[in-house]
């Protein structure tokens, strides 16, 4: 029976089937309810005092819920529901397949849809008003429906993926992108999103490029490839037309030269890159292997001190102000070549350790004159270590002060949650490009008033810090998956120039909003990882930094079973507990067993386990000390967070990945 509820009569049922959320569609859906109201009815189940227990729908009710506190609906507001009297096993089975049987929009529907908005004389801003999304992921979607109809097409049957299409994107040239797309059809090889963004952007190769002298003019030809040929052209600059072709003859060469040289090496495998140099997504998951380099001869050993000594003749003459000028460039040049011999007598190949060749590889990649080079570094695959045998710290919140809870934690987990409160504040430093220019410009500026005693907050050299633990990356946390998504939102059409001049033009002729988007970027990259703790995890100045925005870690990690429960005592849970119940609450879980508290600790953090509102409300706002961000102490107002309300009306606590990063 189809009934018209009071929203504050609709409660959450304990048989709905939906443990977990997102936050990026539970604030999409919220914008929609605000927008066109509620499309979908709920499905309700008779429960005690006049109430009515939510079976399919919870999402739906949560969203008017914060629309409620937002004061754009009324507490009352009517709500359309479907109302059946089943039993608990049916409307289990209800709640399961309400859920279960839905499909997420492809990006290509999604993209003619918003064209279709604007066709219709929205703008970018009200579509993402509209569909609690941002600016930005807008308009990505409007230049996937600006693709060639048949990159387009290929995207809507799943043909290539939402990443290969961007990269057909990158120029927006439609015959170049369908003259690439037929090219990378025909070929052999699985194309990559980089492969193909490396061809949209070139068109055509020279001669002189890394991959045909690779491959070489005459292999490349017998394959089929095309040359052009100006009138004066030589082989360097002549245009090599079938890009496609080359790069899969080049991959193919490439893959010959790393099994011959793991075979040749005895190792157990050899990575080959058509880069020339190993990126961050080859050597993802592996760790450096212990090695040194192997160890002088005798006769090297020899050899040195003999240019040694004649280094001391040279220099002597230098240092004679009376040498005569012929003399003195004699003696320079024959500087220039003791140090070079002495360079390439010390620059000894790495050695790695009998037992762990047969499991280690190297990375091959291909030098600017075409030639595979075997980068002197060895990798092994990513082990986890068993986290039972992980060395216990002693957590002291804060900076370490008396009275300070004190707990036990696994190293390994100190570790992991540190990098994971490192990626909150990256995201809201990456958000703001106002706050990371001014980071920048200070830090630089106040480099040579470092303190050597203290941990320095960045590395603002423009490289990513690894991480305590390598290879270790929280793909479900939001704000790591939010980082994901504001790098591949960046504009890299500039990267398409020749040298770096050229690319630095391109650059600069980008919109202030895309330059602003790099800054925010490399700025929040460069970021370390830190806790809230006493001792060397803590850095002051990064606190400083995340209560200067007003994050709200709860908003951006929320601890589970797998990434935090069932790695700590059972005494920390349960005074996790009382830290949300009181001593009531810590009390009901005392005599469960480990395993059963940290699965019913996730209920209660999620907001999923039955109890009291105000309970439900601290446990959804509660995370462990050392995570958060020090709110902010100073009797001025706060500043403004990156994160403050806009437009829309969505509220900094509201805010999601993809308003963040897209």
């Amino acid at each position: 029976m189809i009934k018209t509820i009071p929203l504050n009569k609709l409660v959450q049922s304990p048989r709905n089937v939906r443990r977990h959320s997102d936050a990026v569609a539970d604030a999409e859906l919220k914008a929609s309810i605000a927008a066109r109201g509620l499309l979908q009815n709920l499905i309700v189940r008779p429960a005690a005092k006049g109430k009515f227990e939510v079976e399919a729908g919870e999402r739906r009710r949560r969203a008017m819920l914060e629309l409620v506190a937002d004061k754009t609906l009324p507490r009352d507001h009517a709500v359309t529901c479907l109302v059946i009297e089943d039993a608990d096993e049916v409307a289990v089975e209800t709640s399961l397949a309400e859920n279960f049987h839905r499909l997420a929009m492809n990006p290509a529907d999604e993209a003619q849809a918003f064209a279709s908005l604007v066709e219709g004389g929205a703008s970018s801003e009200d579509v993402a008003r509209r569909f609690g999304l941002t600016v930005r992921f807008v308009e990505g979607r409007l230049r996937l429906a600006r693709l060639a109809p048949i990159v387009f097409e290929a995207l809507a049957s799943g043909e290539i993926t939402l990443d290969m299409a961007k990269a057909f994107g990158a120029t927006s040239d439609q015959e170049i992108q369908a003259r690439v797309f037929e090219q990378v059809t025909s070929a052999y090889y699985a194309p990559s999103p980089d492969s193909i963004r490396r061809m949209v952007l070139s068109g055509t190769v020279r001669g002189s490029d890394p991959r045909a002298r690779l491959v070489g003019r005459d292999a490349y030809l017998a394959s089929g490839g095309r040359i052009e040929r100006e009138l004066f052209d030589d082989d360097d600059s002549e245009s090599w037309v079938d890009v496609a072709l080359l790069e899969s003859l080049a991959q193919a060469r490439m893959e010959e030269h790393a099994s011959a040289v793991a075979a040749e090496q005895g190792l157990a495998w050899v990575k080959p890159t058509l880069d020339t140099y190993a990126t961050h997504d080859l050597v993802g998951g592996l760790v450096r292997l212990p090695a040194e380099p192997a160890p002088l001869t005798e006769a090297e050993i020899a050899r040195l001190d003999e240019l040694d000594a004649s280094y001391d003749e040279h220099a002597a003459v230098l240092e004679d102000e009376e040498s005569a000028e012929e003399v003195v460039a004699a003696a320079e040049a024959a500087i220039e070549a003791i140090e070079r011999e002495c360079q390439d007598i010390r620059n000894r190949p790495p050695v790695l350790a009998p037992e762990l060749k047969a499991e280690a590889g190297m990375i091959l990649t291909l030098s600017r004159d075409g030639t595979p080079v075997l980068q002197p570094v060895f990798y092994g695959e990513h082990k986890d270590e068993a986290e039972a045998g992980d060395d216990e710290i002693e957590v002291v919140a804060g900076d370490g002060s008396e009275g300070r809870r004190r707990s036990a934690l696994s190293k390994r987990l100190v570790d992991e949650l540190a990098m994971q409160r490192r990626d909150v504040l990256a995201l809201h430093v990456a958000s703001d490009p106002g706050l990371a220019l001014d980071f920048l410009v200070f830090t630089l500026a106040d480099a040579d008033t470092h303190d050597w005693r203290s941990r320095s907050a960045t590395t603002l050299r423009g490289s990513a810090p690894a991480g305590p633990i390598v290879g270790f990356e929280a793909k479900d946390a939001p704000a790591t998956a939010a980082l994901a998504e504001l790098r591949t939102g960046l504009d890299e059409s500039w990267r398409s120039g020749e040298d770096a001049a050229a690319r630095f033009d391109a650059f600069r002729l980008l919109s202030e909003e895309d330059r602003g988007a790099w800054l925010g970027f490399v700025i929040a990259r460069t970021l370390e990882a830190s806790l809230n703790m006493a001792g060397e995890r803590r850095i002051a100045f990064q606190d400083h930094l995340g209560s200067l925005i007003g994050i709200d870690t709860a908003q951006w990690w929320r601890p589970t079973a797998a990434n935090y429960f069932d790695r700590v005592s059972k005494q920390v849970i349960l005074d996790a507990l009382a830290d949300v119940g009181g001593a009531e609450l810590s009390a009901r879980f005392a005599s469960v067993k480990k395993a059963d508290l940290a699965a019913s600790a996730e209920r209660v953090f999620a907001g999923t386990y039955i109890t009291e509102a105000e309970v439900r409300e601290r446990a959804l706002a509660w995370v462990p000390e050392v995570m958060r961000f020090p709110s902010s102490s100073s009797g001025e107002p706060e500043a403004e967070s990156p994160l403050a309300d806009d437009d829309s009306g969505a509220s900094d606590a509201n805010q999601t990945p993809h308003e963040l990063a897209a």
